[in-house]
């Protein structure tokens, strides 16, 4: 991914002070994540370049959209990224660590829609940057230490979205289902009809019901892209 800034249909994205790039993990996110209840208080947790928390901005009417992010590199990026906005009246940055923030938040009032797209480690993935290796890792933010927190953040009745590697699926729902948070909806994203499962979409919340379960391909062919993934982005890629 370049360093360059990446122009969206509503907002445009500075990334050269960030280690992780935007990326279609990050895009399919933020596009996917249901706002069916309609939340009025959003957090997006490890931020990045602001992209997700900007998106939903887009997407939401939302009054609250607060991001958080460890890396000051990053903070001060997604802080600019926000004032640069149409919305930047409505999302706040925290620079901080989940833990941290989570013991802090713990008087107030809690989101009603958790979002984040968590570092984890590819096992292919090597990198001389200590940065974007921090981002990268798991170590930056275990699944147990995120769904915990989650699971102290959330609103009763609210909702926890994230992407992870598709071979962490049964083990994040599981370690999901110790802290009281049940699966709403999965979606396993193909790159192509014949490429193998790669990601999972998942949302969460506190009731146990039997989740709904479909498929997301990408691809056709190398950038001919299917309609599901035109229509589920269509609102942010200025070329789709």
């Amino acid at each position: 991914m370049s360093e360059k800034a990446f122009q969206f249909k509503e907002f445009k994205i500075e990334q050269d002070r960030c280690a992780m790039k935007i990326g279609t993990d990050g895009v399919l996110l933020g596009a996917w994540a249901s706002l069916e209840q309609k939340p009025d208080s959003i957090l997006d947790i490890g931020t990045g370049t602001g992209l997700i928390a900007l998106m939903l901005a887009q997407r939401s009417p939302a009054l609250l959209i607060d991001a958080l992010e460890i890396d000051e590199d990053a903070y001060e990026q997604a802080v600019d990224n926000f004032e640069q906005s149409p919305w930047g009246d409505r999302l706040f940055c925290y620079h901080a660590a989940f833990d941290e923030f989570v013991e802090e938040m713990q008087d107030e009032d809690k989101y009603e829609l958790i979002i984040s797209n968590p570092p984890f480690y590819a096992e292919d993935y090597t990198s001389e940057s200590a940065s974007r290796n921090k981002a990268r890792f798991a170590e930056a933010l275990p699944f147990s230490e995120l769904l915990e927190g989650v699971s102290k953040s959330l609103h009763p009745n609210g909702e926890f979205s994230t992407i992870i590697p598709h071979k962490e699926e049964s083990n994040f729902i599981s370690l999901a289902r110790g802290f009281g948070l049940f699966p709403k909806n999965i979606t396993r994203v193909r790159g192509n009809e014949k490429s193998e499962i790669k990601r999972s979409l998942l949302s969460f919340n506190f009731k146990k019901e039997q989740p709904e379960e479909n498929e997301l391909i990408i691809e056709i062919s190398r950038h001919n892209y299917t309609d599901a993934y035109k229509k589920l982005v269509k609102d942010f890629y200025l070329k789709l």
